[in-house]
């Protein structure tokens, strides 16, 4: 289909073809059409269209505006290494300052393909060729676009930065307002009388005032990330590795914001309030550091319920969280933020790190793998389905701050009947998958009906907080060994928690290790009903195979998608031939594709989990997780928050009052478990070094 594009006063520019399927451009011109608050000068067409099949036409030169400009036209956009290249039908909204994008023209009616908010947005031209050119949205969204030749990729860079430029300044003005209002609200609340009908003091009035002041606080700084964006883009990229500061949060909390009740958690300098503990546990600096052979015979299989509530008291506390809020810097570490008692998770997050061997059964399956492809796949499958049991519930709770030192252990017993049927790295399209859960009978089993899989973790540093966990199935000569630091950030009205460092499995029995790392966690709404995403990306790979995988956990985009949703790829390296795709929820349906069409489903929602097997509490060492941490949870359990605080603040000054004694003596920490090798740590007993290493003939 031919036609042609026209400017405003009628006169075309040029002519393109336009296939009706997909809007593949033959020729290629772009239209420029001044807004009504523009001057009358001429912007003519982009170069000369031509094509292979004869299409196109001359056009004129580019000339060049000052004035905010609504531009539309062709443009090649790259999707992904699949797709590649695809001609795209772009308009520049300057009014609405939008950059949107459609099919082809005609459907530019309808509800665009994508959009980018250009506000604070950055607009590259590209070193790779004279055509190409990017828009980094503040949001973190990328268009990698191409032009048909260089003066036409000018035109809407420039036309693009203008409308950037003008819809930041914006903001700016309108940011301005908005804090001489809100700092007018505070005036006049504070200039009430501290008593009587209508106080300074009202609950409602300082919530009110809490909450413009985070509100102001997030968009302060949002806006000073678009401005150092922009700046950093005017005046050259950031040096690699620049980071941004920023400012300490105002803790202690002033007791004004309590409505004149008492701090509802203590500030760190506060004296310590006199708690009665186990007299070992006081005296901690005096325990054995010495590692301690745990006798598997003294589990028993854990009955505690594990169900969170759900956050009923956030609603009776929450100007608390929004006074909290209001201290918070944007982006700012919250590693040694004090958070509210009522908030946590009854439970460390050593024996969170626990939950990821909930199916043993699939963890102990991935040596049976015939092949190395079947092995790494199997990898993949135990590992997408290790996150959604350690969420206890849809509502976000932060496990216990490990206290150094701090250790937890668990075994899991798995019949060997299980195993065998638990698994099928390609079955074809099956029905989803439902692991029965094995009679009691059988989960006693000892010996040679049973595998053992035995866990340990321990807090090796205090700053940075560092964890270190293992575990190893001896009768399967497989063993895991992990270390992760968790860095807590203040998003807004999110907490997102990084996992820095990287686990290994070693498969003894085939010779292979698989390194891996783990996602990004955030805890969203936290103002209201906080809940959990996992996001970014992560990778498994085996060296000595030459197979790795790459796993995409998906955030959800601010308008539309789908929640938990993950993807994943396992690859052949040398050959770079994808042998298996995945689709799905993290925490419901997974959906493996095989190279050889065939389909499998795992059902989260259905999978069976494996109760681990803990020694009752007058068994373990006054470290052990839950021995340490018994008063906290048994004051959580019955709903005594003050009380709960008091255990918690007792167990923390007492880690750093020992902190400040060995900074003063010079007395390094001793690690009961885990020993330091090079930046990570390693259990002091892996299984590698009591079994040697097979290695299998190829």
């Amino acid at each position: 289909m031919d036609f042609g594009v026209k400017m405003q006063g009628g006169e075309p520019v040029a002519t393109m073809k336009v296939s009706e399927s997909e809007g593949k451009l033959e020729g290629l011109a772009t239209t420029v059409t001044p807004n009504k608050n523009s001057s009358n000068s001429s912007c003519g067409g982009g170069g000369s269209s031509s094509s292979s099949r004869g299409g196109g036409g001359g056009g004129k030169g580019w000339q060049y505006s000052d004035h905010m400009e609504n531009v539309y036209g062709y443009l090649m956009k790259y999707t992904n290494l699949v797709t590649g290249w695809q001609y795209r039908f772009f308009v520049l909204n300057n009014e609405a300052g939008l950059l949107e994008y459609f099919v082809n023209e005609q459907s530019r009616n309808q509800k665009p393909r994508g959009t980018l908010q250009l506000a604070g947005a950055v607009i590259s031209p590209s070193d790779e060729d004279s055509h190409t050119f990017t828009v980094n949205a503040a949001s973190g969204e990328q268009y990698k676009l191409r032009a048909t030749d260089a003066k036409e990729r000018q035109h809407w860079v420039s036309r693009l930065q203008i409308c950037t430029q003008h819809h930041t300044e914006a903001i700016g003005k309108m940011m301005s307002h908005a804090e001489g209002q809100q700092r007018d609200l505070i005036r006049r609340i504070e200039c009430l009388p501290a008593s009587g009908h209508l106080s300074s003091l009202d609950q409602d009035l300082l919530m009110l005032k809490a909450t413009s002041m985070a509100t102001m606080n997030c968009l302060n700084d949002c806006f000073h990330i678009l401005q150092l964006q922009h700046a950093s883009h005017q005046k050259g990229s950031l040096p690699a590795g620049t980071t941004i500061e920023w400012l300490e949060p105002k803790i202690p909390l002033s007791n004004h914001y309590k409505n004149g009740a008492d701090q509802p958690f203590p500030a760190e300098q506060s004296k310590p309030v006199a708690v009665p503990e186990e007299q070992s546990v006081a005296e901690s600096g005096l325990l054995t550091r010495e590692p301690e052979e745990i006798n598997a015979d003294d589990e028993i299989e854990d009955t505690g319920d594990n169900k969170e509530d759900d956050l009923g008291a956030v609603e009776e506390q929450r100007s608390v969280i929004l006074h909290l809020l209001s201290q918070l810097k944007l982006g700012m570490d919250l590693t040694r933020v004090v958070l509210p008692t009522f908030i946590l998770e009854k439970r460390s997050l050593l024996e969170m790190y626990a939950d990821f061997m909930s199916h043993p059964d699939l963890f102990i399956a991935i040596t049976d793998g015939a092949t190395a492809e079947d092995r790494m796949t199997r990898f993949v499958e135990y590992y997408l389905t290790s996150f959604h049991e350690g969420r206890k519930g849809a509502i976000a709770k932060k496990p216990y701050n490990p206290i150094i030192g701090e250790t937890f252990h668990c075994s899991w017993r798995v019949p060997r009947s299980k195993v065998a049927s638990s698994v099928s790295s390609s079955a074809g399209a099956q029905a989803v998958s439902s692991h029965a859960p094995p009679a009691e009978e059988s989960l006693s089993q000892v010996g040679s009906d049973c595998d053992t899989v035995r866990f340990v973790a321990e807090q090796v540093s205090h700053h940075p907080p560092v964890s270190g966990f293992y575990a190893e199935c001896a009768e399967r000569k497989m063993c895991v060994n992990a270390h992760v630091w968790t860095k807590s950030k203040f998003l807004g009205m999110s907490i997102g928690v990084t996992m820095v460092g990287e686990g290994i499995l070693s498969l003894l029995e085939h010779g292979e290790e698989y390194t891996f790392s783990l996602p990004c966690a955030y805890a969203r709404s936290i103002l209201t009903v906080p809940w959990v995403e996992l996001g970014g990306k992560v990778s498994v790979n085996c060296a000595k195979t030459g197979y790795s995988a790459s796993i995409t956990f998906h955030t959800k985009p601010f308008y539309g998608g789908k929640l938990h949703r993950v993807t994943a790829e396992v690859k052949h390296n040398l050959t770079n031939t994808v042998v298996c795709r995945v689709q799905g929820e993290w925490n419901s349906v997974l959906e493996f594709t095989y190279s050889n069409g065939e389909t499998k489903y795992v059902d989260l929602t259905k999978l069976a989990v494996t109760k681990k097997r803990v020694r009752p509490l007058e068994k373990q060492d006054p470290f052990e997780s839950r021995r340490l941490w018994k008063n906290v949870t048994d004051s959580l359990r019955e709903s005594e928050i003050d009380k709960a605080t008091e255990h918690k603040r007792t167990l923390e000054e007492r880690q750093r009052t020992e902190e400040r004694h060995r900074a003063e003596t010079g007395t390094p920490w001793k690690t009961k478990y885990f020993i330091k090798e090079g930046d990570g740590w390693v259990y002091h007993r892996p299984l590698w070094k009591v079994i040697p290493t097979t290695q299998p003939a190829e």
